[in-house]
């Protein structure tokens, strides 16, 4: 009998750019992270935007800073994004 071997997919692991709105905290930056969506009843694009916590091993980011962020293990309690990027610098 041949034997059949498994492969097992790797979970994609999901992706956001933002800018950063807050950097108070010792290696955490907040991202805020805002996309358009369309409304079903109106029929008229509506901005909604989300605040994630990201990890920022060495406080690089700043505010104003558009970063990209991806998912990873949960470090704390609200926090299981990390900083992959800096995609701008603010001005």
């Amino acid at each position: 009998m041949e034997e059949q071997t498994v492969q097992t997919k790797k979970p994609v692991s999901r992706a956001f750019v933002g800018i950063v709105t807050s950097d108070k905290m010792d290696k955490t930056v907040v991202v805020s992270v805002s996309e358009k969506k369309m409304d079903r009843l109106y029929k008229k694009y509506v901005t909604r935007s989300k605040k994630y916590m990201a990890h920022d091993e060495k406080n690089e980011a700043s505010i104003g800073d558009t970063v990209r962020i991806v998912e990873c293990r949960p470090l704390s309690k609200n926090k299981c994004w990390r900083l992959a990027e800096i995609v701008e610098r603010a001005k």
